[in-house]
């Protein structure tokens, strides 16, 4: 069609005994923001490899039309001369070099004699920034910045190579609501300025919001492409795991016991300035065969609270008593708080949770050796057996346990984490947003393995910023505000509204 800046004719890729992409088609329109759903594995990232000469001409079949122009791209440089630039969700900058060294690395500014034009850059660096607007400093070191900048300045790194088509896998991923909102609210702007962009997201809300289309992959297959107007969460969700999802959470039927953990007067300090309360005198119960949520807004608190009880892996100004089963425990190190029966399932698994070049076999194992070890050793065949049992019981989709984790979808890493710590064989297992990045389809099966862990008698923490997830697995939730407890509700008493009234009190002065 002559309005389609992009069109891919039967894309197939194949890997080694994996077909990741068959026959897919997709048509972007001059102009418009077109969104990209799909489970974790479904083929959308390999799509848009192929797209931006990742995976170069050679190594896939089918047709590349860019411009009414047929594409033979041999790499990613390709790609983006012709106007096409593809921001990953591990975002590509160096941390060492500064704003405006990021957003012309390999494109730079050079004057007399070949030296870059210093100068230049910075005035050039600057004009980017103000369309994306980053109020910064272009000499600024990128490692000084947050997440949510770090995401603009690979935008406005784009804008410098005259983008005309921009790829955006998983943006908001790991930004908070306000970051999230700007990044959105950028896409759109860009879109004024004729720029089209394709976007990889598993935030059903956020599709709706900025999309003019929408294709769902699923199993390496486009399903259906969806007009804005037809767009409904339950049409997206039916196409992604190809049934209805009657109910968005499993059913749970709590059998809730004697207490198990309460924390009493838990205080922490921030590690770098030891006059700031992150924590502010926490006190909250876990019961035997409950799950009890946190909510509270980002920088309230939560994960502080979680990392300074679980082996005070936030720094050391903590003070608090920790009782299980009614008797005083210590948590002051990892091996300590895991020798008590809690575990701790960060957000961050690829930073803290996973040794990404290692395989699920030893992942698995690593918080647990000692149960395998024998005079001295690690006993390997019974870490394959032990490993390989969590594979199939969590329905961890790899050829086997040999398989590296970092290859693994986002869904899939989650369960090998929580085959970590549920080996370690805790009483409490702490999940700190157990199913970021992750889509509805894994995210159903996590839920299902947090009520399995319930009905099993342990006593579940879940903290999360999605409000319908807390209240859809919970039997109680605690909001946190400004590091201090604000409401304890019973989950027939809680409701996004009167959740965000306890998230946003602010602490007496």
């Amino acid at each position: 069609m002559a309005n389609n800046i992009l069109e891919m004719r039967n894309i197939t890729k194949t890997f080694p005994g994996v077909k990741a992409l068959q026959d897919v088609t997709l048509d972007v329109a001059r102009g418009e923001v077109h969104a990209i759903c799909g489970e974790n594995g479904a083929g959308k990232s390999t799509l848009m490899k192929v797209l931006s000469g990742v995976y170069g001409y050679g190594t896939y079949e089918g047709d590349i039309v860019f411009e009414n122009e047929t594409m033979q791209f041999r790499d990613i440089r390709d790609s983006e001369a012709k106007g096409i630039v593809i921001i990953h969700q591990e975002l590509a900058l160096s941390p060492f070099l500064s704003i405006a060294e990021n957003i012309f690395l390999n494109n730079e500014i050079k004057g007399f004699g070949g030296l870059i034009d210093w100068t230049k850059t910075n005035v050039e660096a600057s004009k980017l920034l103000a369309r994306v607007g980053l109020r910064e400093n272009p000499t600024t070191k990128v490692r000084d910045l947050g997440v949510g900048k770090q995401q603009l300045v690979e935008i406005a790194k784009a804008l410098s190579k005259r983008v005309k088509l921009l790829i955006l896998d998983e943006p908001t991923a790991a930004l908070n609501d306000e970051d999230s909102a700007h990044l959105l609210d950028l896409i759109l702007s860009l879109k004024g300025q004729g720029i089209t962009s394709i976007i990889i997201s598993h935030k059903l809300n956020e599709i709706k919001k900025i999309s003019d289309t929408v294709t769902v992959i699923r199993d390496g297959k486009a399903i259906e492409t969806i007009a804005k107007d037809d767009v409904t969460e339950e049409r997206i969700i039916k196409d992604m795991v190809g049934r209805d999802l009657e109910h968005r959470y499993p059913d749970h039927t709590p059998h809730i016991g004697d207490e198990l953990l309460r924390v009493e007067n838990w205080t922490a300090y921030h590690p770098q300035d030891p006059s700031r309360i992150m924590v502010d005198n926490v006190n909250l119960n876990v019961r035997a065969g409950e799950i009890v949520g946190i909510a509270g807004l980002m920088g309230a608190g939560r994960t502080e609270f979680a990392m300074s009880l679980f082996g005070r892996s936030y720094g050391s100004k903590i003070s608090g008593t920790v009782f299980k089963n009614g008797k005083e425990i210590k948590t002051r190190t990892v091996s300590e708080a895991i020798a008590n029966g809690l575990a701790y399932a960060t957000e961050d698994r690829k930073f803290y949770g996973l040794n990404l070049i290692e395989d699920i076999k030893r992942n698995i194992s690593m918080a647990s050796l000692k149960k395998l070890e024998k005079a001295g050793l690690v006993n390997d065949n019974e870490e394959y057996k032990v490993a390989d049992g969590f594979r199939k019981s969590m329905n961890i989709k790899a050829p086997s346990v040999l398989a590296k984790v970092g290859k693994l979808s986002g869904g899939n890493q989650q369960k090998v984490v929580l085959s970590k710590w549920i080996y370690s064989d805790p009483d409490v297992l702490i999940l700190d947003e157990p199913t970021r990045g992750i889509d509805v389809g894994a995210k159903y099966e996590i839920y299902t393995i947090i009520n399995r862990l319930a009905a099993e008698g342990k006593g579940i923490i879940v903290i999360s910023s999605e409000l319908p997830e807390l209240i859809g697995i919970c039997d109680r939730i605690y909001a946190i505000s400004e590091g201090r407890i604000t409401g304890e509700l019973p989950i027939a008493e809680a409701t996004p509204e009167t959740l965000i009234k306890y998230m946003t009190m602010e602490k007496a002065r």
